[in-house]
């Protein structure tokens, strides 16, 4: 390589700085990052971390959570840009699971202790099975969690929606719904219009009504992202969006909430 007087750089600058550009072309330095210009995760950060693979504004990995019942289940997790969290399901061939969050991934994998996600949920780091709170995964979406008290919406947009409850026709026991999904509103909204809807009726919890009820110091807390034991607020009470309506239901209140988003 030969070294001109005009580039104003230092001999030995110069070249650090082309062996990192090549390095860059390489790959061998490239890192997603967060869409500020800072590093997504460094190589050392993941480099114990099992099933690693690296997309445009993610990067995913393999994890799993593991029930007494049914034993392990497997999937990918993403950790997006965002601080979103994103797992797809492997548990078994045929299922189609996925853009589940962790928590619905716990109730999925038929955790007996769910609500736990952070410690439940485990990362392969080095052979053995991490929790994930124990990894440098949850950054970004600790930091995504911080700037939710200061908004009703998350950062990608969407509307936050409170848990709600729906008491059993047959052992008359109150069974928590979480709403943060489109597809969690949807089993919500079906089971609230279903007259005979029971306990066995939720698809994505191993529910009988033998099951005890919550405590009521536990149903106090609604997640509200202003705060936990919110009773209803205009930041987590929602009159209307595109997660908790649908516009393939016939019902009054999905008919008149689509005819107003077409007007």
């Amino acid at each position: 390589m030969i070294f001109h007087p005009n580039h104003g750089l230092k001999p030995f600058l110069f070249l650090e700085s082309c062996r990192e550009a090549i390095s860059m072309e390489n790959g061998v330095e490239k890192r997603e990052s967060n869409g500020n210009g800072v590093t997504l995760f460094t190589e050392e950060e993941l480099r114990e971390i099992s099933g690693v693979k690296r997309g445009d504004d993610y990067v995913e990995v393999m994890c799993g959570c593991t029930s007494h019942r049914y034993g392990d289940a497997v999937a990918r997790l993403r950790v997006f840009s965002s601080g979103e969290l994103e797992i797809t399901c492997d548990c078994t061939p045929g299922c189609d699971e996925d853009k589940l969050t962790p928590a619905a991934f716990e109730k999925h994998s038929g955790r007996e202790t769910a609500r736990k996600w952070k410690n439940n949920i485990w990362i392969i780091v080095n052979g053995d099975k991490v929790p994930v709170v124990k990894t440098p995964l949850l950054k970004y979406y600790n930091q995504s969690s911080k700037h939710a008290n200061v908004s009703h919406r998350s950062q990608n947009g969407k509307a936050c929606h409170h848990d709600e409850f729906l008491r059993c026709t047959e052992c008359k026991k109150e069974r928590r719904f979480r709403l943060r999904s489109k597809e969690e509103c949807r089993i919500y909204h079906d089971a609230l219009a279903n007259v005979h809807w029971k306990c066995s009726c939720i698809p994505y919890d191993k529910v009988s009504c033998d099951d005890e009820e919550e405590r009521a110091s536990r149903r106090v807390y609604r997640g509200c992202s202003r705060s936990p034991t919110c009773k209803g607020c205009t930041t987590c009470v929602c009159f209307g969006c595109e997660i908790c309506r649908f516009s393939d239901c016939s019902c009054q209140t999905c008919s008149d909430f689509t005819r107003n988003a077409k007007a």
